[in-house]
């Protein structure tokens, strides 16, 4: 772990990430799919898959790759199988030890570290690409892109798939007869038994905290997703996906105001 002291934030994350490793041991064992990356049938409709379209277009086949935030290391193996020199990192030792079991059994060698991604260890300019996954709503947006600036070479890549919401939205959504009479119905139809956010600090990245994370790239490509997937109807719907990224693919300029997740790439521009 970084020698830096851990926020309250960070803590509450830490100590959550502490017992869902323990408690998902058994990950270790789990292998880890390859449709994402080997498929030929894709799936524009997902946005997971799209931000997995972005990722192959790269050709990222020796190139050092920082994947933020890695969990149980899904992602990492996945891309180190697409060739990348993949290093990772994740504020929880006790999910690292899982993505590492994962690594090995899998045969892929990724370089593993415990440390938040606000004080990152690398050296400057140390990547060719960076992989946010979900990441984004659990950190210090400001402090980790800066972190991510200064590590990644000029012109790298920048890729990620995030939860997002405009703030115009979601004051729609904090509204009080939302919350007392319309999320409580959603929420188990959506989430079944699943909790949405897991401490109290998150919440979906809105329209100010995204131009955070792109506000220093060019080349600039976003798609957006969810308008009506996991807040009318959960995402095993696929058809219903299906049907809704048809109808809102000419209608891409509202997905700004109306969308609940965010894909995106570009590249670093360096100051």
């Amino acid at each position: 772990m970084n020698s830096m002291a851990l926020t309250a934030r960070q803590q509450r994350e830490l100590d959550y990430h502490r017992e869902h490793a323990a408690a998902a041991a058994r990950q270790a064992f789990r292998p880890v799919g390859d449709d994402v990356i080997v498929s030929r049938q894709r799936r524009p409709w997902n946005a997971y898959w799209s931000m997995y379209d972005r990722l192959l277009a790269c050709d990222l086949a020796g190139r050092e790759v920082l994947v933020l935030g890695c969990g149980f290391g899904d992602d990492a193996i996945r891309i180190a199988r697409l060739g990348a020199r993949v290093s990772a990192c994740d504020l929880s030792p006790e999910s690292l030890a899982i993505a590492e079991l994962r690594a090995q059994r899998e045969g892929v060698e990724i370089v593993f570290a415990a440390m938040p991604a606000e004080a990152l260890a690398y050296a400057d300019n140390s990547f060719d690409a960076v992989v946010f996954v979900d990441i984004l709503h659990h950190v210090d947006i400001k402090a980790t892109m800066a972190e991510v600036a200064r590590v990644l070479k000029p012109g790298a890549r920048v890729i990620g798939d995030e939860l997002y919401t405009h703030s115009r939205l979601q004051r729609v959504r904090d509204s009080a007869p939302v919350q007392r009479l319309v999320y409580p119905r959603m929420r188990g139809w959506i989430y079944g038994a699943q909790t949405p956010y897991i401490t109290e600090d998150e919440h979906k990245i809105d329209e100010h905290e995204f131009s955070l994370v792109t506000e220093r790239l060019t080349d600039l490509e976003t798609d957006w997703f969810n308008i009506l997937e996991g807040r009318l109807y959960p995402s095993r719907m696929i058809r219903a996906a299906r049907i809704e990224r048809a109808v809102m693919r000419p209608l891409a300029r509202l997905g700004r105001l109306l969308a609940g997740r965010v894909v995106f790439s570009g590249r670093l521009a360096k100051s």
